[in-house]
């Protein structure tokens, strides 16, 4: 009987992770202390196909942003963001199949991806042709990851130049819409400080409202990150097996817990959405770290 009630204990457990959520982050005021300034709307996503409805994908988490920079062009529109595919992991064909109708159903107009696309050279070409087929008006843009730098490194460039995918390795590029323009700069192997320890952000303006996208969320943390206003990492996988998603005993980060998943901030108080990711590695589990899609609607600051 006692086994019982914690087999049921913890599937409530595991089943209230694997919600879609939808946060609220408005910008952060100089003054204003991170718990003051980050809001838990908790409200479901409406679609009845969002989260597990989507074989493979466990949730959809939606965040709002506001910030000052961003133009009055670019309220509401919204971004689609993964990472971690490590494909084929327990992220398999109907996974990659239902990633592609999720996202488009999702309709964002811009599409990142934070890297580490394959567990396999062979599946290099496949998983790249499926990212090929969302659908968005304004483009997907890359960054690779650490298993995308130690093997098939030329195949996934000579893909990405053939579907028409922008890799920004350490490179900066320019989303416009009716006159006005966001930035979204991408860190080349963020592992490998001696080479690539300057931020792409470094020389942007202050006034711009930019984007960073790197594979790991250390890198916010590790360099100067300046002029960022939001950041987008992912290869933590939310710690991949956590305790009741509290803890995970194995995180690949030398910041320990601090940036497990979700939204955080580095120390200069510039905000951070770390994705869980939706493939695995090393081992095909996953434990209270549910695999998810992230979109971020950006809106005005008022």
């Amino acid at each position: 009987m006692m086994k019982k009630f914690l087999y049921v204990i913890l599937g409530v457990l595991f089943l209230s992770s694997c919600r879609s959520n939808l946060y609220v982050l408005p910008s952060l005021p100089p003054e204003t202390s991170v718990a003051d300034s980050i809001r838990l709307v908790d409200t479901e996503i409406t679609s009845s196909k969002a989260g597990s409805g989507y074989r493979g994908i466990s949730r959809v988490r939606t965040y709002k942003f506001s910030h000052p920079d961003v133009p009055a062009a670019f309220d509401g529109f919204r971004i689609a963001f993964i990472s971690d595919l490590h494909y084929k992991s327990l992220f398999k064909e109907k996974g990659l199949e239902n990633l592609v109708r999720l996202l488009n159903d999702q309709r964002a107009d811009a599409l990142l991806v934070g890297g580490d696309l394959h567990e396999g050279c062979e599946y290099v070409a496949p998983v790249i042709s499926a990212l090929a087929a969302v659908k968005v008006s304004m483009g997907t843009y890359m960054v690779l990851g650490n298993n995308d730098y130690e093997a098939c490194y030329a195949d996934i460039v000579r893909q990405l130049e053939a579907h028409n995918i922008h890799l920004l390795e350490h490179r900066v590029d320019t989303l416009k819409r009716d006159g006005a323009e966001i930035l979204i700069a991408g860190v080349r192997n963020p592992f490998n400080l001696q080479k690539n320890g300057v931020s792409p952000t470094l020389a942007l303006s202050p006034d711009d409202f930019v984007i960073l996208l790197t594979h790991t969320p250390d890198y916010a943390e590790d360099v100067a990150i300046t002029n960022t206003d939001l950041v987008l990492a992912g290869h933590t996988h939310g710690g991949q097996v956590t305790l009741f998603g509290l803890y995970a005993p194995i995180l690949p980060s030398h910041y320990g817990q601090r940036f497990r998943g979700g939204l955080k901030r580095n120390s200069q108080g510039i905000p951070m959405i770390i994705t869980n990711g939706l493939g695995t590695s090393n081992r095909n589990i996953r434990m209270f770290a549910p695999s998810e899609v992230v979109v971020i609607e950006l809106n005005v600051h008022h």
